[in-house]
Parts: structure tokens; sequence; C-alpha cells
């Protein structure tokens, strides 16, 4: 296999903006004690930090027991429960606050953000059980549709909240966007191989969070709640919409999971944005593709709070 060549896949702006991270957090970060790590990680999110966009009302609550931050602007119907990224063991209601608040103000939606417990102090189940205690009492608190949003850890959690919803909050989880999340995927083929040393995200770095996560243990097998590709059932899954980036390990698992998804006779889209990194929300400020990336993230959550599928003719991998 030829090595995907980052200098012409990623452009000068994406360029710029990674340098600027990596001088705040650096590449090597998981080298690092957690606290160190967690440190380093709040301050380049403050580097980086846009802001809330005005008649954006901000509350922090928790909802089963798990702190929350909620944002609303006025008449919220449909509300979005938000899971930040980080690798199980990085983020906060803080680090994802003008993501969320955004959010918040272009679809007019309520968005609630779960800090949910993070590792080595909360090893699996234990972040689970807190996305779920939360997700459950936001579904208790608030009338209307509900959709599920995350990125790249908290996408795996948005997606395990819907494959554990069934059955438990029936008819009200109208759809999920799920933002470079990580599934589950086969390691040993696909993104996880060809760009396995990609910017901002590696192979190596993963098998650190993998460890942290799990406490040192084996990861479970065929358990939902850890890997939502492991799952044996896709069928009755809220239409869904998957966007990842290109020039990141995981962006296999979008077309795995949407394949998983259709193959089970539900909705699924998968967007492979060109030129992207792992975690490119955070330069959606200074990069026009990473602009276009956060649009169609936004575009995805206004569309199916509305009830709509407008990807009918949409190509796989676009």
């Amino acid at each position: 296999m030829n090595l995907p060549d980052y200098q012409k896949l990623i452009d000068a702006e994406t360029w710029a903006y990674m340098a600027r991270l990596d001088a705040a957090y650096p590449p090597n970060a998981v080298e690092m004690t957690v606290e160190d790590q967690r440190r380093l990680y709040d301050d380049m999110c403050a580097i980086f930090y846009q802001g809330r966009p005005e008649g954006v009302t901000v509350t922090d609550e928790p909802y089963g027991s798990v702190p929350c931050r909620r944002y609303e602007v006025p008449n919220s119907a449909v509300t979005v429960v938000y899971y930040h990224g980080g690798g199980f063991v990085v983020g906060s209601l803080d680090s994802h606050d003008d993501v969320c608040a955004e959010i918040c103000k272009r679809t007019g939606y309520r968005v609630v953000s779960v800090d949910y417990g993070l590792a080595p102090d909360v090893t699996f189940p234990g972040c689970f059980n807190d996305a779920w205690a939360a997700f459950s009492a936001i579904s208790d608190a608030f009338d209307g549709d509900l959709i599920l949003c995350g990125d790249s850890a908290g996408g795996n959690l948005a997606a395990a909240m819907a494959h554990h919803a069934r059955g438990r909050i029936d008819g009200r989880v109208k759809g999920q966007v799920l933002i470079y999340p990580g599934l589950g995927g086969d390691w040993g083929q696909g993104s996880y191989v060809e760009h396995a040393n990609a910017p901002q995200l590696t192979v190596a770095d993963m098998e650190f969070y993998l460890t942290v996560r799990t406490g040192g243990k084996e990861p479970p097998k065929d358990d939902p709640r850890y890997a939502p590709l492991h799952d044996s059932d896709f069928s009755g899954l809220p239409p869904t919409v998957l966007i990842t980036a290109q020039c990141d390990p995981l962006s296999s698992d979008g077309g795995a999971y949407r394949d998983a998804v259709q193959g089970a006779g539900g909705k699924a889209v998968w967007f492979n944005v060109d030129g992207m990194v792992h975690a490119c929300l955070r330069a959606r400020s200074c990069s026009v593709r990473a602009a276009a990336f956060f649009d169609r993230v936004v575009e995805g959550v206004a569309a199916l709070g509305q009830g709509q599928w407008p990807y009918e003719t949409a190509q796989a991998g676009e």
C-alpha cells in the first residue's frame, strides 16, 4: 500500500491550524501524565475558543447526577444530546462549549452537553453508564424529539445511546449525527492501515486511549456499549449522518457503520471529507474546508430534528 502524501492531501490552511494546535498540545501528548494531558488540552481549547453566539442561554445543571450544560434559544422544541470527544481521557463541558452553543444558535434546538466521567478515573463501562444516566434523565426532563450527537469518543457514546435506547426510549430519538467517531472497526484494514500515522491521531494514540479506557483489561467483545459496530442487530436505529475526516485512522468506521445500518433496512449516509484531519471541528474559524465540515454537521442535526432526510442522492464517501 502506498503511504498517503499528506502534503498534497491537506491544504495550507489546515497545516497552519495544526501548527498552532501542536504548539499548544504536542503530538506526543499521550506520553505525558494524564494530568498534564488534561492541562495542556484545556489550554489548547482556550486558544481556539470562539465564544458563544448572542441569544443563547446557558445553564449548568446535572441530569441523572451527571454534570451537564444546557444551551437554549427561545422556542427550543428539539433536544440535542451532545457527547464531547477526547479519547475518553480529556475534554469537558468547556472544551466543546462554543461548538454546542453554535449548534444551538444555528439550529434553534436545545443542546445538552454531557460531562461523562473520564478514564482512568472512570473506566468502561463507567463512561457508558454516565452517558446513559444523563440521556435517560434528559429524555424525562424535556418533551419533544431527541437527536444524538458527538465527536470522536463522544461519537462512540452517541451511537451507543442509540443502540441502547431501542426498547427503552422508543419513538423519540429522531436521528444521530456522528462526527469522526470511533465505533470499533477492524484495525487491520482500511483507514486504520492507510492512515495509521495520520496527523492529529495515530493508531498508536488509539492504543493508549484503549488501554486507559479499559483500565488495562482486555477490551470486551460483542458489546455495543463499548463498540457499536460490534452489535449483532442494527435494526431499529434512527436515521444516521456520519461525517469523517479523510486523513484519520477512524474514517473507515463511517463506511462500516453506514453499511451496517443500511443493511438492516435503516437510513444512513456517510461523508468522508477530503483533506480533513481528526478533531477538525476546532479549525472551523481558520479553514474553509473545516468550516464546510462543520456546516455538514449543523445541516445534519437541523434536518434530522425536522424529520427530514435530504440524502437520498448523496454519494457514499463524498
